[in-house]
Order: C-alpha cells, then structure tokens, then sequence
C-alpha cells in the first residue's frame, strides 16, 4: 500500500474498511506531510493537530466497536479560513479578523462533522476571498507545489495547494468568480464550484452574496463527489439555499456517459490564451471525441463582457457586506487611546496656526476610529473593492453601473440556457495561463482580474463548473480543462469528469517536494 498520505479519500476509505489502516494512522502521516512541508508552501494558516488526533481517535473507536459510521469516516479534511468553525479562529487571511472565534460551526462543517469526517486545520487563502494569486494573504502568501516561485492561484489557493502537496485528501474551498477552480487548474486538482444555491452558506464569511458558493477540491472526480454528496443539500437557514434533493453522486459518479454532447466556445479560444493551454484543451477535447461525445462549436456572445459585469456587482456586494467591519460591531478595532491622542495633537497644531477650515474639516472621534480601523484591518485589494463597490452604488452611478451589470447578468445566463439546449456541457480552458510568478500580477489589477476571464460567467449564470487536470506545460506546470453544465446538474459534471480520468494519467501526477 503506498504512504498513507498519498492515498485519495476513496482509497482511504477502502483502506479503512479492509482493517488495513486507522484514521490515527492516516490523520498523522497528512500531519507529517504538513509539519514537513507547509513551512516553505503556506497552505494552511492554522492546524489542529491535537483535536485532529483525538477525533480521528474516536472514530477508530467506533469502527472497531461496530458503530455506525459516516461516508467520510476517518477522512481529513482541510478547511478554507472563509468558513466558520465553532470555537476556532476564523480570519479569512484578514487583520480585520485576526482575532475572530466563531460561536457557531457553518452548515457545512456539520455536516462534515456528522459524516464522521476530520477537519485537519484552516487553510491559506486572499484576503476576503478577494484575489487571484493569495498573495493578499495577511499573513504570508500560498505557494504552488509545482514551483514554489510561483502562485497556487486563489482565493483558495492553500485548499488546492495541501492537496496537491499531498497534506490532505480532500479541502474546501469558495468560488465567487473562479476561487475553486482557477487555483485547481494551477495546482492539478480537481474542483468543483456548486449551482448557486446547492451548498448552504450559512457560515460562509460573505463576499459577493449572490456570487458565493462553497465546494471540494480534491485529486479525483471521485473524491469530489464523495465530498460534495456530504454537504450538499436544502439548509432552512440558509435563504437562498435551493429545496433540491441531493443526487447519490457516489454511486453515480462511476457511470459512462453514452452520446456526450461537448459544445466549444468559440470566445474561449481567441487572444490572450497561452498556446501550451489550448493545445492541452483540445487534446482533452480529442480525448472525449474518443470516448464517443460529439462537439460542437457554440458562442456565448456576452461572455465577452463577462469581467466587466462581474467587477461592478461583486465589489458592490462586497463593499455592502464589509461595511459590518466597523470596530464596532465586528472586527479590528484601532487603539483609541492612541487615535485620541493623534486627533489631539492635530486639533492643537491646527489652533496654533489659526487653521479655522481644518478644525471645521477635522475628523470626529468617532469617524477618525472607523477611518483608523478599517485603513489597518483591510489590505490593498479589499479597500479597492470596496472603493469601487462603493462608487458603483452611489447616487447618480447606480443605475449607470450596478443596475446594467445586472441586466447584462441576465444575458449571460440567457446565451448558457440556448447553449445547452444544443450540448450536455461547455468545455474549454478554465484560465488564459498556467500558474504565474508570485509578484508578477500582484501590482497590476486588470492583468490579475483577466485570469478569470473563462470563469466568472459561470457564478454570474449560478451554474456548475468544474476543473480537471488535463495536461503539463512544457517546464512542468499543471493545465486544467474547465466543464460548465446545466443548473444543478453536478452529477452530469462529475460523471464526464471521471469518464476523462479513467482514460488518462494527469490527476495521477504529483509534485516533487
């Protein structure tokens, strides 16, 4: 049997039951890996090792005993740092969070906990779930397994990172424009962002509200749908959570798909897609032609307008939802002693010099400590959300931008309701590039918004969208094909997905540490 670390969930699980191995046993070896590697990697932020142990501990104990067990039963799991843990620390990489314990687990982590699962530690990420390359971390940035000179993509790039690097089986993370499923394909993972609405939310930390969506990641289609079958699912708290049955995934993942029909975006494939990406893309492509699917060139005509929509409504939801980290209700909360002091010694310096314009200009205490709080909790790319956000919203621009962002949403959603009336799934790139160099996007906003060009259409359409690796660059890195379907057609994703793994090697591959 290979190392323990190096086993899927689904292996794990069978390894468990042949009495082969324990949840101690594998939980350790990912601990290990963790202790080994992650110093130089910076995939987690935090992670539990003596409450892992003793967790995994107690379900060894029921199986020895008998007991009835989850699907999940011994298996660790990594958490993204958006997700709220009872009792834990949950920073979303932010300073504005730095000391946040949550008093409640999010839906999901119960039901991880009620599948009998391990969480292993909370995983790196950019800050707010706001970035591309998790070099807006508060604390340090991601780095791939691949190539520690370059980014593991984001925003959750520590959750695809730890299972590239073998540190855990299976993690969660969050796709607002891509979040999953970029890092995936930078990483050589799989992931899989949900139809909007089936995850529960609830303890998700907000960004973009009507974008959000948690999902898996992990190193097979297999794995995924073992993950996903555990949290999905109608969740009352959770408003916009969708009444929808929750498919057997696990049983269903195995099946072939008989006259698979792909359609191929013709606005996927023109400028700015590096050439090793499309042509690992259409090798892919051949592949399923192979396995009998047709394709069929199709053209969503409004994806072109896709990044422009998305950054007008996700900013301007983000700087609503942020709005709470104030210093007084939520978050950081500058030193007053400190602010007062600074504001005094301004007012005197302004009387001395007779200055009645500034004194009449200088700050209340009260705007002076939300100015100071939120200037130290918040990085550089969260304040130029919100400052964009806030602009999209204001009076006389409303209309002008939020309101046609919307309208343009629907157009979006309207060219994938016409594409799938003619094709079981779009397939195409999932990022214009492999993974980047850390520092080479990190001052050059739009270059880093464009890497989610292929993505974001999806969360603004609500629809499933899918990574999986398909290939390597010439100097090593991973490339990832991207599968989008129907509103809660997960089961149609995760079954091709697999069809693809079971005739290649690529998700097989591991990086050298």
């Amino acid at each position: 049997m290979s190392a323990l670390h190096q086993l899927t969930a689904t292996e794990l699980l069978a390894a468990f039951a042949r009495e082969e191995t324990t949840s101690v046993a594998a939980t350790q070896a990912c601990l290990d890996q963790i202790q080994q590697h992650d110093g130089r990697l910076g995939a987690f932020l935090r992670t539990s090792p003596e409450a892992a142990l003793e967790r995994a501990a107690h379900i060894d104990r029921k199986r020895q005993a008998g007991q009835p067990l989850g699907p999940l039963a011994g298996v660790p799991v990594a958490v993204k740092d958006v997700i709220c843990v009872k009792d834990e620390v949950t920073t979303c990489a932010s300073k504005m969070l730095e000391h946040y314990r949550s008093p409640f687990h999010a839906t999901v982590i119960e039901r991880l906990l009620a599948a009998d699962a391990v969480l292993i530690g909370k995983t790196n990420m950019d800050e707010f779930a706001m970035g591309g390359s998790t070099e807006n971390s508060a604390y340090r940035a991601a780095r791939n397994p691949w190539d520690e000179q370059r980014t593991p993509g984001g925003s959750s790039g520590g959750a695809a990172a730890c299972v590239a690097a073998r540190m855990a089986p299976l993690s969660l993370g969050s796709d607002t424009g891509g979040s999953i499923r970029q890092p995936a394909s930078f990483c050589g993972v799989v992931g899989l962002k949900p139809t909007y609405g089936r995850v529960s939310r609830w303890g998700l930390v907000a960004f973009a509200s009507s974008l959000d969506q948690i999902g898996p990641l992990a190193r097979t289609a297999q794995d995924c749908a073992l993950l996903l079958e555990a949290i999905a699912g109608h969740d009352p708290r959770d408003s916009t959570s969708a009444p929808q049955p929750t498919p057997a995934y696990t049983r269903s993942v195995t099946q072939p798909l008989q006259g698979l029909r792909l359609g191929v975006v013709r606005e996927h494939f023109g400028e700015g897609l590096n050439a090793e990406v499309e042509s690992a893309v259409r090798e892919a492509i051949a592949v399923y032609q192979s396995l009998g699917a047709t394709v069929t060139d199709i053209s969503l005509p409004h994806s072109r307008y896709g990044i422009a929509t998305y950054y007008i409504i996700a900013p301007s939801e983000a700087s609503s939802n942020l709005a709470r980290y104030d210093g007084v209700h939520f978050g950081h909360r500058t030193d007053e002693a400190a602010m007062l002091a600074e504001l005094a010694a301004e007012r005197k310096a302004l009387e001395a010099a007779g200055d009645r314009r500034g004194l009449d200009e200088l700050d209340t205490p009260l705007v002076r400590m939300y100015r100071k709080t939120r200037s130290e909790g918040f990085g550089l790319e969260v304040k130029r959300r919100i400052m964009l956000g806030a602009y999209t919203l204001s009076k006389g621009y409303y209309d002008q931008y939020y309101v046609k962002a919307l309208k343009v949403r629907r157009l979006i959603r309207q060219d994938f309701d016409r594409a799938f009336e003619q094709v079981d799934l779009v397939i195409g790139p999932v990022a214009p590039t492999p993974a980047f160099r850390l520092g080479e996007k990190v001052n050059d906003p739009l270059a880093m918004y464009l890497e989610d060009l292929y993505t974001v259409s999806a969360n603004l359409a609500g629809i499933p969208g899918m990574s999986l690796p398909c290939g390597f660059t010439a100097s090593g890195l991973p490339l990832g094909l991207q599968l989008q379907a129907p509103a809660f057609a997960e089961e149609r994703l995760l079954r091709a997905a697999h069809q693809f793994q079971t005739a290649t090697d690529w998700h097989t591959r591991a990086p050298s540490l």
